[in-house]
C-alpha cells in the first residue's frame, strides 16, 4: 500500500495539472503516477477536492486575511484545496496530521514565506471546522 503522504503528492501534483490545462481527474493522476500504482487515496483526494471546489474556495477566501485569493500561487492554492477538503470531509484523517502534511507538502513544492502562509490560513479553517462540529478531532479536548 502506498503511504498517505506519497498519494498527497500525487494528489497535488494531478490538482495542479488540472489546474493549468482542462485533463479530467483521471488524466491528472494518469499523468502524475507516470504508469506506477497508484492507492484509491489519491482519486479520492483529487476527485474529493475537485466536486467540492466551490465550498472549499469559500473557506479559504474567508480565512485569508489581508490576502487575495487570487494572490496566492497555483501551487500554494493546490496544496490548500487539498488540505481543507481533507479537513472538511475526511472525518477519520486527524486535523494536525492534515496540516503537518500540508507543511510538508508546502515545504516541498514552495518556498518558506508559503509554508507561513498556509500554516495560518489552515489553522483558521481548522479552528472554524472544530467550533462548528464538522469534524472530530482526536487530539483536541
Amino acid at each position: 500500500m502506498m503511504k498517505r503522504h506519497m498519494a498527497r503528492e500525487l494528489a497535488v501534483q494531478s490538482l495542479f495539472q488540472m489546474e493549468l490545462s482542462d485533463l479530467s481527474a483521471q488524466e491528472a493522476i494518469e499523468f502524475a503516477v507516470e504508469g506506477k500504482e497508484y492507492d484509491t487515496f489519491v482519486t479520492r483526494l483529487v476527485e474529493g477536492v475537485e466536486a467540492n471546489k466551490p465550498e472549499i474556495d469559500q473557506k479559504l477566501r474567508a480565512a485569508l486575511v489581508n490576502w487575495s485569493f487570487e494572490r496566492i500561487g497555483n501551487i500554494e492554492r493546490t496544496i490548500l484545496r487539498l488540505a481543507v477538503y481533507e479537513l472538511l470531509f475526511e472525518a477519520k484523517i486527524p486535523v494536525r496530521v492534515t496540516i503537518n502534511e500540508a507543511i510538508e507538502l508546502t515545504k516541498a513544492f514552495a518556498d518558506e514565506e508559503a509554508t507561513k502562509i498556509v500554516n495560518g490560513v489552515l489553522g483558521k479553517v481548522a479552528q472554524e471546522v472544530e467550533q462548528n462540529g464538522l469534524k472530530e478531532n482526536p487530539q483536541s479536548n
